[in-house]
């Protein structure tokens, strides 16, 4: 018994090692291009998202601020959320691709990200959800007088 825990725990140990040094294979790079993804998901970044006509030229749409970008390939759609102030207001652009457009995203200042940590955000306000309660107030009060004095 006594030797199937001392197998069992250097088995543990092999493996915990193994994913360690495994981990700690990534490139400045990539954590760094990780982080600043991250920092944009979060507003931090502020951005120039040019919209293109491929045959042309022309640049069809201009979007500048802190945004966050989502590609939707099954839709062929670019959806692009912008932090428009520190009050909190937010817009949402929809951006059709075609054969003969595409997409430019530029990051407009260089921002400082570590290369050595993967960032992680814990939101714990976001696991209760802000309901929205809406109530008609017409058909609260609309009681006609059928519903009050039943017919047996």
């Amino acid at each position: 018994m006594l030797k199937w825990i001392n197998t069992s725990m250097g088995l543990g140990a092999l493996t915990l090692s193994a994913l360690v040094l495994l981990s700690a294979c990534d490139t400045d790079a990539t954590v760094a291009s990780r982080n600043l993804s991250k920092a944009a998901e979060q507003f931090e970044i502020t951005r120039r998202i040019l919209f293109v006509n491929g045959i042309t030229g022309d640049v069809l749409h201009v979007i500048e601020g802190r945004c966050s970008i989502e590609v939707q390939m099954s839709q062929r759609q670019l959806e692009v959320t912008c932090k428009r102030d520190a009050a909190g207001n937010f817009t949402k652009d929809f951006l059709g691709l075609s054969d003969n457009t595409f997409y430019v995203v530029t990051q407009m200042v260089g921002v400082p990200v570590s290369t050595y940590h993967y960032r992680s955000i814990v939101k714990p306000q976001s696991i209760i959800p802000d309901f929205d309660v809406r109530i008609n107030s017409g058909e609260l009060l609309d009681v006609s007088t059928d519903q009050l004095n039943p017919v047996e």
